[in-house]
């Protein structure tokens, strides 16, 4: 066959080719549009949704960085792990590395001094002191429920209820709280419960017999959403768990079962927890973990009665944190019992870092499985719940202010089981649910004008995108720091030494940089003292300056002090 002749055959081919190219080309065109389609209904930020989605935010009480498993701990924690497997873990997350201001902070996303809660409950007579939420602020439930959300609260509240400041004056339409918290069992001799503003005896005959904190929340949580599901309402719940806040309580059982776990020793657990933390992308192999201040004896120095001891006291923390995970794995079937999980937002978090008190020995008083027990962790195993950075509660270095955040919302996040190095903090909370609900932040209450959002949405980040913000601040009795980018000054007590840390190569601040780079740290300690101007972190009270007294009215509500 000549070419000629060939010819005329192969044009009607390449015409079908062309043709058959085009049809694949527009079929793949269709595809990729079909799924882009699928994408943006999955993403809120990339159009309307189709409804409101449901929020859960549960809050843990002292639970360290490295205290779940996918942060790295030996704990078992399933229920928060499948939720991290299936959504986002943040690695530079903070809190305002204390109780009273993280929950201040997080309800009205502002810096908890503008809110009024600078530090615990007393009123110091001063604006950013005042030991409850002022006026100048709404709360998430305030800006949710005028949005047609159903409100609802369980748990520790512990922002001024002995002010008259309490869940049902502040938004929320349901609410089973404790003022502080601080008890886990009904026999505890300062068990208090309010339920929806009215306060209840711990054997009440509508709460369930021989009640666990930690469960009784979570089951008082479903029952509101079935209230919100009745009125065909989206809903708002604030889980705040006191869990795993001394003193530490748990059922004989789920102690026992962690016992010998930690007979290695503290020295040991934290190498193999920054090991997994490694593994998983969460910390850089780069940095350096903090090592063991000197305070802290090595394990191989105790004695087998000691060595004894200390796994006790670590077993019944590590008991607290099973038996909240597996009241989140609770919360997580009755939402899918409801109907309700694919669009619901949970997002989880700790109010600080993990708590050194009571020194190096911590304390061990009574039997943690009875109600009128003591136990605290104290400095050698908060140690180990913040692997592998510097510092405990109350410091603003890493170890008091980083927190694991979790996100969960199968129809709203397209990602799945990826890490967010964003730099956030939990006053972005309150943005981002106005983003994802479709709601408005008012610009006065009432009469009362509202302070800005100090906060970012969170809702680029959850894309893998910028938050874009100037800088974070904190400030917790003296204790100090700024962030720029990966740039942080930050400071032990109101006298002491500017540091500077560049957490991008060093996040366990091991390296002053301050020598180094004194107009770096002029500037940012120049950017701190403004921000505390603004925000009212100053004036501050003078460290032994005695609270205000209280109204004798409002003692019948009061919460104790202490249990931050």
């Amino acid at each position: 066959m000549t070419a000629s002749q060939s010819q005329p055959l192969s044009r009607p081919r390449q015409t079908r080719a062309r043709h058959s190219a085009a049809s694949r080309s527009a079929l793949l065109l269709l595809l990729v549009w079909l799924c882009m389609a699928a994408a943006a209904l999955r993403c809120p930020a990339a159009g309307p949704a189709t409804s409101p989605p449901n929020i859960v935010v549960v809050l843990a009480d002292d639970l360290g960085f490295s205290d779940i498993g996918c942060y790295g701990s030996e704990i078992p924690t399933p229920n928060l792990d499948a939720l991290a497997q299936n959504g986002l873990r943040f690695t530079s997350f903070y809190n305002t590395a204390r109780c009273c201001p993280t929950r201040a902070a997080l309800l009205t996303g502002l810096y908890s001094h503008q809110a009024g809660v600078g530090h615990m409950t007393q009123d110091q007579n001063l604006p950013g002191y005042s030991g409850r939420l002022n006026n100048q602020c709404v709360t998430i439930a305030e800006v949710l429920r005028p949005a047609g959300y159903f409100t609802a609260m369980t748990g520790k509240w512990h922002i001024g209820q002995n002010h008259g400041v309490a869940p049902w004056t502040r938004g929320f339409d349901r609410s089973l709280n404790a003022a502080a918290g601080g008890f886990y069992f009904a026999s505890h001799p300062k068990a208090a419960l309010f339920l929806n503003g009215t306060s209840i005896a711990s054997d009440d005959p509508r709460l369930p017999k021989d009640w666990y904190s930690t469960d009784l929340w979570t089951t008082f949580g479903l029952s509101f959403i079935d209230e919100a599901l009745a009125e065909k309402k989206p809903f708002y719940l604030h889980l705040c768990h006191n869990a795993p806040h001394f003193s530490l309580q748990a059922p004989a059982a789920a102690i026992e079962a962690r016992r010998g776990t930690y007979r290695s020793g503290w020295d040991t657990l934290r190498t193999l927890r920054h090991q997994r933390q490694v593994e998983m992308g969460i910390i850089d192999r780069a940095w350096t973990p903090a090592p063991r201040p000197a305070a802290i004896q090595a394990w191989s120095d105790l004695s087998a009665t000691e060595q004894d001891r200390f796994d006790h006291i670590m077993a019944a923390y590590a008991a607290c944190v099973q038996r909240l995970d597996q009241a989140v794995g609770d919360l997580v079937a009755g939402l899918k019992a409801r109907g309700v999980f694919d669009n619901t937002l949970i997002l989880f978090m700790s109010d600080n870092g993990g708590n050194a008190e009571q020194g190096p020995t911590g304390r061990t008083v009574g039997d943690p499985t009875q109600g009128d027990s003591d136990w605290f962790c104290g400095e050698s195993w908060a140690y180990l719940q913040n692997t592998p950075f510097r510092s405990y509660k109350h410091f603003n270095h890493e170890g008091g202010i980083a927190t694991p955040l979790v996100v969960h919302w199968p129809a709203g996040l397209a990602a799945q089981g990826e890490l967010r190095s964003q730099p956030a903090h939990l006053i972005d909370i309150l943005p981002t649910l106005v983003e994802v609900s479709g709601a408005s932040y008012p610009k006065a209450f009432g009469d009362t004008p509202i302070l800005p959002l100090e906060g970012r949405s969170l809702v680029p980040a959850f894309r893998n995108e910028p938050i874009e913000r100037e800088a974070m601040y904190w400030e917790h009795e003296g204790n100090a720091a700024v962030r720029v980018g990966s740039m942080k000054l930050v400071r032990t007590g109101r006298a002491g030494k500017w540091e500077l840390y560049d957490l991008a190569a060093d996040r366990t601040e091991q390296h002053d940089l301050a020598a180094a780079q004194p107009k770096m740290a002029a500037d940012l300690a120049a950017r701190w003292q403004a921000w505390a101007q603004r925000a009212h972190v100053e004036p501050a009270p003078e460290p032994n300056e005695k609270p205000a007294k209280k109204n004798k009215k409002k003692q019948q509500q009061a919460e104790p002090a202490a249990a931050g």
